[in-house]
């Protein structure tokens, strides 16, 4: 009976000693640290690991280190311009002073989410509706930067501040949907005036190019018919010219005989007409002496020397002189591909005229 206590008790100091020795044993994870504490007393932090505290009088709370995500309600916010909204975020948060979240705050994460809810609200209601639709990294940063500076002393750290959702109240959104509605009809009344004027102005510029068009081809045309009718002048006038001075070339040659000849045979032409009157450059009666005289019915026939070749030259000038020069057929094709150049020239004239025309107004629509 005495074995049997005494086996009990050696097993119950047993016992008590590895509960003694376990509770001095503490582990801590990574991502915690751990508030070690002593008869209500701050001892030290315990970092990762196995740590030796001292065995049933200590007391080790556990913190953990990673980012948390706290969700902040959905509430009614009043704004600036009178338009409630619902609002609600998301806020990360990370412990950085393990002592000061324990100590300075009883629940850092409804602390954090209250003075969240709280600064939301203000935020807000500084702002106008349209300014908090439209500017939510303004209020993420803003939300941020308040909070974080009013949990540094709780040892957290205000990592990101997000606006989840802004729901204006249904008469406001009938109202923004109005709104919304009247700007869509506003910006294609524009657009459709903006069409309309783009249009004139292209109708406009169209017509323009064509005028152009136009006039540059009848100025080209005009000049062409100029051109073509002072050469064509130019070439009949120097074929007359070139006609009288053969016919003086070969006049000159000949003798009053010669010449009462060709007389009579014009009278013989003249009278082969049909018409009943002739009108004669000379006196009739002189034409007529002068053939009487060629047929020896005349009372005298002067002699009239032939000339030769240097009386003439030496009378009128060379025949190459009087003549004139008279172009070949390389010449004459010459001139006209002379002719063809200056109009190709005109019309490339007339191509940078248009381009410079569609640059300037393309210019003037932007």
């Amino acid at each position: 009976m005495d074995e049997n206590i005494i086996l009990a008790l050696v097993a119950v100091a047993i016992i008590g000693t590895l509960a003694v020795v376990i509770s001095g044993v503490k582990i801590i994870q990574p991502y915690e640290q751990g508030i070690y504490m002593r008869l209500g007393k701050f001892v030290r932090i315990l970092n990762q690991g196995l740590n030796f505290v001292c065995p049933l009088i200590n007391q080790v709370v556990k913190l953990d280190l990673r980012t948390e995500v706290l969700d902040v309600p959905s509430q009614e916010v009043i704004t600036k311009d009178n338009s409630p909204v619902n609002v609600d975020a998301i806020i990360y948060i990370k412990v950085i002073d393990p002592k000061n979240a324990f100590f300075e705050v009883t629940n850092y994460h409804a602390a954090t989410i209250n003075l969240a809810q709280t600064t939301l609200r203000s935020t807000i209601g500084e702002m106008e509706l349209d300014e908090i639709l439209s500017s939510r990294e303004k209020i993420n940063v803003q939300l941020r930067d308040t909070l974080d500076e009013s949990t540094d002393k709780w040892g957290v750290k205000i990592e990101a501040v997000e606006i989840r959702e802004v729901d204006p109240a249904k008469k406001v959104k009938d109202s923004m949907e109005e709104q919304t509605s009247a700007e869509r009809r506003r910006r294609a009344a524009i657009l459709q005036a903006d069409g309309l004027k783009r249009a004139a102005i292209l109708e406009s510029e169209g017509k323009k190019k064509s005028m152009i068009l136009q006039a540059e081809g009848q100025r080209q045309s005009m000049v062409l018919q100029a051109e073509g009718q002072r050469l064509a002048t130019i070439l009949e006038s120097q074929g007359d010219a070139q006609k009288l001075r053969i016919t003086a070339v070969g006049a000159s040659s000949l003798d009053s005989k010669a010449m009462a000849v060709l007389s009579m045979d014009t009278l013989k032409s003249v009278g082969e007409g049909a018409s009943s009157k002739f009108f004669f450059p000379i006196e009739l009666t002189k034409l007529v002496d002068g053939i009487s005289q060629y047929m020896g019915a005349g009372t005298d026939i002067p002699e009239r020397a032939v000339s030769d070749k240097e009386a003439i030259e030496t009378a009128v000038g060379k025949a190459d002189d009087i003549l004139g020069p008279i172009p070949t057929a390389e010449e004459i094709k010459e001139q006209i591909d002379d002719l063809d150049a200056m109009m190709d020239k005109d019309r490339k004239e007339s191509e940078t005229l248009v381009k410079t025309s569609s640059s300037s107004s393309s210019v003037e629509n932007l």
